[in-house]
């Protein structure tokens, strides 16, 4: 097992590029079951959910290579056999729940297991089978899996409870081949279902309202594959310019989508760091002392909760109090133990954190929890005092490729080392 090693001090300078966003490459290729013929998709980075979903394809029937180098997937789905996602390549990625729709809407049948990912709280499938079933399908869940059949899909008012995600993107998937309009209420406005409605209509389906939290989905008898690039993955992009701010940086980052990172932008502002487009990227400018900033996590647009943790590790420096507010998942304070080792001053009451900033953090050994917190304790570490190590860093690489070697081409002194 790997572990990242730290020595903190250095401040980022240089350019740096973002990848393709994992978060729209997974319902990309979930959508690659629709159709009979080769998918491509392009900016592609390597990481461990890819790679997931990559074998998750392939058991299901699918030719699929990759050329990462190239950032380059190829899915080719005429010889697709199979309707069940098993447990082993669904437990470790909630993604995987993603293969649910395409399968009923286009072979009727579908057995799920019901997926993992990282333990930062309860996310439940309930509106992605509540929906199915108000399109006709029948449901039913024992020893872990979701059955769902349906001989034919019909088109319904679906209403979300909360803007899911990934309920959007599997009940919009479903409805492409439903007979009849689909009409979803209260959908996920998020750049990545944004970016999945727009291919799916490249692909021949009918969808309007996109980019709203309506979307009205005509029923359509076929698909045809595409080639579609990926859009930037804004919460690397995020990730990089927190890093920037903490340690009085100066770094261009290339490909970040800042128009997608309105609520993020005006927090590092509001804590002192410039931040202006420029031809070619987005230069990032950290000026200390940081200010101290609050911030309320909230579905898009509002600030994401995959940047609440790097925020935080940004807010244990900064001058003043600020109060984190955690209203997306429940149990997504989980670095903060890590970060109190630190010598961080934190204290939590439910889902609401208070961060005193503290004159400096000193270097430790840490365990990661999940994704978002794994680069939390990157950033802390790269403002410490001293040598920071971070075991557990397989969760880094769910959603990060290389963010260590992307680090110490800015002058951050790190590296990865075989435990």
């Amino acid at each position: 097992m790997d572990k990242i090693v730290i020595e903190g001090g250095a401040r980022l300078s240089g350019e740096v590029r973002t990848g393709g966003s994992k978060n729209a490459i997974l319902p990309l290729m979930a959508s690659s079951l629709l159709v009979d013929g080769c998918m491509t998709i392009t900016n592609v980075p390597r990481l461990r959910d890819i790679d997931t979903f990559n074998a998750l394809l392939r058991h299901l029937g699918a030719d699929v290579s990759a050329d990462y180098k190239a950032g380059v997937l190829k899915i080719k789905t005429s010889a697709i056999n199979g309707t069940e996602a098993p447990y082993n390549l669904v437990k470790t990625m909630r993604a995987s729940i993603l293969v649910l729709g395409p399968l009923v809407t286009r072979f009727k049948k579908a057995r799920v297991s019901l997926p993992g990912g990282c333990a930062i709280g309860a996310r439940p499938v309930d509106l992605h089978l509540k929906g199915l079933i108000k399109m006709g399908a029948s449901v039913s869940v024992e020893h872990g899996y979701v059955n769902v059949t349906a001989e034919r899909l019909k088109g319904a008012n679906i209403y979300l409870d909360i803007p899911s995600v990934t309920g959007t993107e599997n009940l919009m998937l479903a409805a492409v081949y439903a007979d009849g309009k689909t009409v979803i209420e209260n959908a996920a406005l998020e750049p990545e279902v944004t970016c999945l409605a727009e291919a799916l209509v490249k692909m021949g389906a009918l969808i309007r309202g996109i980019g709203t939290d309506t979307l009205t989905i005509e029923g359509v008898s076929e698909l045809k594959p595409i080639e579609i690039k990926a859009i930037p993955d804004r919460i690397e992009a995020g990730t990089f310019m927190a890093a920037v701010a903490m340690t009085r940086g100066n770094v261009l980052i290339k490909d970040c989508p800042l128009e997608h990172l309105d609520a993020l932008s005006s927090k590092l502002r509001e804590a002192g760091a410039e931040i202006r487009s420029e031809d070619g990227g987005v230069r990032v400018i950290g000026n200390w002392p940081i200010d101290s900033v609050d911030i309320k996590t909230a579905a898009y647009p509002g600030f994401p909760t995959d940047m609440q943790a790097q925020i935080m590790a940004m807010m244990t420096i900064a001058k003043g109090l600020s109060v984190v507010k955690e209203t997306v998942f429940e149990n997504r304070f989980m670095h903060v133990s890590e970060l109190k080792r630190m010598g961080a001053d934190i204290s939590i009451d439910g889902r609401t954190a208070v961060v005193r900033g503290v004159k400096g953090l000193s270097g430790a050994p840490l365990m990661a929890t999940d994704l978002r917190a794994s680069a939390s304790l990157i950033l802390a570490g790269m403002v410490a005092e001293g040598k920071t190590e971070v075991s557990r860093i397989y969760h880094l690489d769910r959603g990060y490729e290389r963010i260590e070697e992307k680090l110490k081409k800015l002058g951050a002194n790190i590296e990865r080392i075989k435990e």
